[in-house]
């Protein structure tokens, strides 16, 4: 026989109070109280007072101060979205004790985020300031990398000025089409009402998406890019600002978050957003940031002539910036992408463990197969002729030069040549292309290393492949992934939620002043 359990009462029709101390709930040696001890005693907020004028009416204001302790706590926990923050300013006991209990609405959450981007810099800068003030920033290397993600515009709605142009048209004669069935369903004598007014949405939402097209194209010019021979890229619709970009995880509409930082603590001395996918464009205006800062701020007159190291991957090596770093003096380890391939530690790697991506299509490849590549092309370097695999002499195109500064020979299969012959399937990635008159034929380059003449990239080379370059370049991702994998793993951040560069480079700066101020949590001596 068991005996029956023996449960404590309850009751849910009972009222209790608690008391709580707000500040109570901020700890020393959490990262909320030291978000509240930075802004009561650290950080000089009167940059916000010249965006309030309501001092002679007008409802009151939430203070700045709520407002950027809410948010930067939010960002710390991974929490974005303003709708969820106001929330959490109802449900979450801490978020109740930075906010001192009030209830700031979603819309004016997200509107100190995207309206105070200045701002955003300014308290950014001070909160550098506090950590080179408590020892955190060694100035012995700064490591330079970039984040593509997506932002608040739709890849659909991006192209040149003449695709637009075309995607406009295409508009109208859908509407054209839809006003013809919708004319169509009026005459019947049993009308459908429903396909009626589906119809009749169809054509208001074509419409619309066509008078957006023809604004955008009758107000902006085309976005041309930054390389020697610029040339038009794609715009958009929603954000001209940013930008369409290739990344592992496919192409995006976004922006490039880059970062320099510091070797010591991991502090970011430098955070900025860029609508273009190529890195090397970003490279210089980092460098002068960073010097600008540190004079601003009285770290360092000249940041760079005190033998600061500066180091970036791959992606930041071009002729130009080689240039810059030499003329300017800044003691930089850039390296080309044949870095690994000139290090003989590395000679055997393929062989070792394989090539990289085995599971992937080849990126040059037609319907499974390999697409012939250029180094079966018979190819003379002293008189500039080249002799296609099919035994056909092609034109030669000229010489330009790549981002290198190589210096490379041109050509291209005439129309005829291609069209006719009997491997173009093997030869080119798109052959239907020799089919039309304003098609081209299989394009192919050579470098002319006989030819070229020493220049900033071999510099680079010289410096990157010695015993110290290498040392040097080895702590780049030790210093940079892991702050974009706090960023990005741990607060949650994947995607920019705002449009126009300089509203993301806000977020961006907020997301970085946090892992700052984990720095200074961690590492610091801020006041109990």
């Amino acid at each position: 026989m068991f005996e029956m359990p023996n449960f404590k009462s309850y009751n849910y029709d009972q009222s209790s109070m608690v008391v709580i101390n707000y500040r109570d709930q901020l700890q020393p040696g959490t990262f909320e109280y030291a978000i509240h001890h930075l802004i009561e005693n650290k950080l000089d907020l009167s940059i916000f007072s010249p965006n309030y004028s309501n001092d002679n009416g007008g409802r009151k204001a939430y203070d700045p101060a709520i407002l950027l302790r809410i948010i930067l706590f939010a960002y710390s926990k991974g929490i974005t979205s303003s709708r969820e923050i106001e929330w959490c300013c109802e449900t979450n006991i801490i978020f109740k004790a930075l906010s001192c209990d009030t209830v700031p609405h979603f819309t004016t959450i997200a509107g100190f985020v995207s309206n105070h981007a200045s701002e955003i810099e300014a308290l950014f800068e001070q909160i550098l300031l506090i950590c080179d003030q408590q020892g955190l920033l060694g100035n012995e290397l700064f490591a330079i990398d970039g984040c593509k993600m997506s932002s608040n515009a739709a890849k659909e709605h991006s192209g040149t000025f003449t695709e637009l142009d075309e995607k406009q048209h295409k508009l109208r004669r859908q509407i054209k089409y839809h006003l013809s069935e919708h004319q169509k369903l009026n005459q019947q004598e049993s009308k459908n009402e429903e396909r009626i007014k589906r119809t009749e949405q169809a054509i208001k939402t074509l419409d619309k998406a066509a008078k957006k097209i023809d604004q955008f194209l009758k107000t902006q010019s085309p976005r041309m890019g930054q390389g020697k021979r610029p040339k038009e890229v794609k715009s958009n619709i929603t954000d001209n600002e940013s930008g369409k970009m290739t990344t592992s995880k496919g192409t995006i509409q976004g922006y490039n978050g880059v970062a320099a930082v510091d070797k010591k603590h991991q502090i970011v001395v430098d955070a900025q957003a860029f609508g273009e996918g190529q890195e090397h464009h970003t490279l210089s205006p980092v460098l002068e940031s960073i010097d600008a800062k540190f004079k601003r701020l009285g770290i360092s007159d000249n940041i760079y002539a005190t033998g600061t190291v500066v180091t970036a991957d791959t992606g930041f090596a071009n002729e130009k910036n080689m240039k810059y770093a030499h003329e300017n003096n800044i003691n930089a380890y850039i390296p080309d992408n044949r870095f690994r391939s000139r290090d003989p530690k590395f000679c055997n790697q393929k062989e070792k463990y394989g090539k990289r991506h085995q599971d992937k299509k080849q990126k040059y490849s037609v319907h499974g197969k390999k697409v012939i590549p250029a180094s079966e092309f018979n190819f003379d370097p002293v008189n500039l002729i080249c002799v296609c695999p099919a035994g056909e002499t092609i034109s030669h195109r000229g010489v330009r030069e790549d981002l290198y500064g190589n210096p490379k020979a041109m050509f291209e299969g005439r129309l005829m040549q291609c069209r006719n012959c009997e491997i173009k399937h093997q030869c080119m990635k798109n052959p239907s292309s020799a089919d039309h008159r304003k098609g081209s034929g299989r394009q192919v380059s050579f470098i002319l290393e006989h030819k070229r003449k020493p220049n900033y990239t071999d510099w680079m080379k010289h410096r990157v492949d010695s015993d110290k370059g290498k040392l040097i370049y080895s702590h780049r991702m030790s210093v940079v992934e892991p702050v974009f994998g706090n960023i990005g793993t741990n607060k949650g951040l994947n995607r920019f939620s705002l449009r126009s560069k300089k509203k993301v480079q806000g977020q961006w700066q907020l997301f970085c002043m946090v892992h700052n101020i984990e720095k200074l949590v961690n590492y610091g001596r801020l006041a109990a």
